[in-house]
C-alpha cells in the first residue's frame, strides 16, 4: 500500500513539474510558431496552429536591420560587463565570507536593496553622467551599468558559494606559506568554480535580456538585441509575424546556450548544498 502511494506521489509530481514546464515554455512556443507566419496569417482570429510556413518574416527582419550588428554589440556588451562584474565580486565576496566585520551583514543587505530601486528613479543622473563622460550610445558605457545593475546579486551568490568551502582547507594553504591572492586564486577559485560558474551564466542572461538601460542609454552605434527587438513596434502599429521572427532571433542564442550549459548552472546552483 505504502508503495502504491509513493509511486502516484512520484506520478502526479512529474504530471504537475511537465505541466508548469508546458505552460512556461507556451509563450516561447507561440513566438517561435508565429513567426513562421505570414501577417495575415499571424493576426487570423481564431489562431490557426496549423498552417504553411513561411520565411518571409525573417527575410523583412534581415532586409529591415542589421542583425549581426546588434547581436555583437549584445555578445560584447554582455560578456564584458559578466567579466567585470565577476572580477569586483570575487574579491568582496571573499572578503566578506572568510574575513568578517560587524559590517558586513548591514553591507550585503544595503547591497541587495539597492536592485529594489526602480531603475526609471536614476535613469537622468546616469543619462547625464554618460553623456557628461562620452559614454553614451557606446558599449563600455552600457557594459559599466548592466554591471553595476547585476553585482549585487553576483556578490550574494559567490559570498554564499564561498561559505560552502571548508575554512580548514584555506587554514592548511595559509600554514603552507600562501598569500591572501594565492589562497584566493589557487584554493579557493579551483573549489568554487562550478558557484563561480552558474554566477556567470545567470550574469549572462541578465545582461543579454536587460532592456530599460538598453532602450534609455544607446540609439544606433551600440544598441543590442533588445533595441533590435524595439525597434520592430512602429506607430502603426504591432507586426506580429515580424516581431515575432526578430524576438525569436535576439532569444535563440541565449536558449540554445542555456540548454547548453544547463547541468552546469544546475550543479553550481546546488553547490554545498548537500553536505
Amino acid at each position: 500500500m505504502a508503495l502504491k502511494t509513493k509511486t502516484s506521489t512520484r506520478i502526479g509530481v512529474t504530471i504537475l513539474g511537465w505541466g508548469i514546464a508546458l505552460w512556461l515554455f507556451f509563450p516561447i512556443f507561440w513566438m517561435i510558431l508565429t513567426s513562421f507566419k505570414s501577417e495575415v496569417q499571424a493576426i487570423s482570429t481564431p489562431p490557426k496552429l496549423f498552417f504553411m510556413p513561411t520565411l518571409s518574416s525573417y527575410a523583412e527582419v534581415f532586409e529591415r536591420a542589421n542583425y549581426w550588428h546588434f547581436a555583437l554589440n549584445t555578445v560584447i556588451v554582455s560578456v564584458g560587463a559578466t567579466a567585470i562584474a565577476i572580477a569586483l565580486a570575487v574579491p568582496a565576496a571573499y572578503s566578506m565570507a572568510f574575513m568578517p566585520s560587524k559590517r558586513t551583514r548591514g553591507t550585503l543587505l544595503w547591497m541587495l536593496s539597492t536592485r529594489m530601486l526602480p531603475p526609471v528613479g536614476v535613469l537622468v543622473p546616469i543619462y547625464i553622467l554618460a553623456r557628461n563622460t562620452h559614454l553614451l550610445d557606446t558599449c563600455t558605457g552600457l557594459a559599466i551599468v548592466d554591471m553595476l545593475t547585476n553585482l549585487p546579486i553576483i556578490v550574494w551568490m559567490l559570498y554564499t558559494f564561498f561559505r560552502e568551502v571548508p575554512a580548514p582547507i584555506l587554514e592548511a594553504g595559509r600554514m603552507d606559506g600562501a598569500t591572501r591572492w594565492q589562497e584566493m586564486t589557487m584554493v579557493l577559485l579551483p573549489l568554487a568554480l562550478p558557484g563561480i560558474a552558474s554566477t556567470a551564466l545567470l550574469s549572462l542572461i541578465l545582461c543579454w535580456n536587460e532592456a530599460f538601460w538598453s532602450l534609455n542609454l544607446t540609439s544606433s552605434h551600440a544598441a543590442p538585441l533588445t533595441a533590435f527587438i524595439a525597434s520592430f513596434s512602429s506607430p502603426e502599429g504591432l507586426f506580429f509575424g515580424k516581431l515575432s521572427a526578430a524576438s525569436t532571433l535576439a532569444v535563440a542564442p541565449i536558449l540554445v546556450f542555456g540548454w547548453i550549459s544547463q547541468k552546469q548552472l544546475v550543479r553550481g546552483l546546488t553547490f554545498g548544498a548537500v553536505k
